[in-house]
């Protein structure tokens, strides 16, 4: 086709970052672990990477939010991630919420909603809570049929298990998504 430039692939995109969280979830998903995946981005550029690891690490902290943040902390230098964004594939529980708002990070962008424990606007909204002395910006729905279909194949596979294994049950926020979301 003459005269069609070649797409342009914009690596700043929400969608490209999001491609990202999405390629870190796919490994929690491999490790037997609720398929969260995230990035922080700053400046451009991705500065942490992490996906769930709760089982892993026998650890209900170990969610891929926190792991991230610890990691841009780091990586910054400081506590304070003001010009920082947070990409995640499943929408915040409360507990990263809370840690977001605590690290001030500058903008949230998650793909699937979680109408039964997401903290972004769902069930509640902790990014944005008037009383909190810090509120994110907050994009949802960025590669959502992506995100929630992993979800669902993850659950899906979950349910479909025959003998409980220790640890195998998942509960609360990270195992809260309804398999019909």
């Amino acid at each position: 086709m003459a005269g069609l430039e070649p797409p342009i692939i914009d690596l700043q995109s929400d969608d490209h970052f999001m491609g990202e969280a999405l390629r870190l979830a796919r490994r929690a998903f491999a490790g037997g672990e609720v398929p969260v995946g995230a990035v922080v981005v700053r400046q451009g550029r991705i500065i942490a990477r992490a996906f769930n690891q709760v089982e892993l690490l026998t650890d209900a902290t170990a969610h891929a939010e926190m792991i991230a943040i610890t990691q841009a902390e780091g990586v910054v230098g400081d506590w304070r991630l003001t010009d920082c964004s947070l990409y995640v594939t499943k929408e915040p529980c409360p507990m990263c919420a809370g840690a977001i708002v605590h690290v001030r990070l500058e903008r949230v962008i998650f793909g699937a909603a979680d109408p039964k424990a997401g903290a972004a606007g769902s069930a509640l909204n902790l990014l944005q809570f008037p009383s909190l002395n810090h509120r994110c910006l907050i994009t949802g729905g960025v590669r959502e049929g992506e995100c929630r279909q992993l979800l669902r194949e993850f659950f899906g596979q979950q349910r479909g298990r025959q003998t409980t294994l220790p640890g195998a049950a998942r509960g609360g926020p990270e195992g809260s998504m309804p398999a019909d979301a």
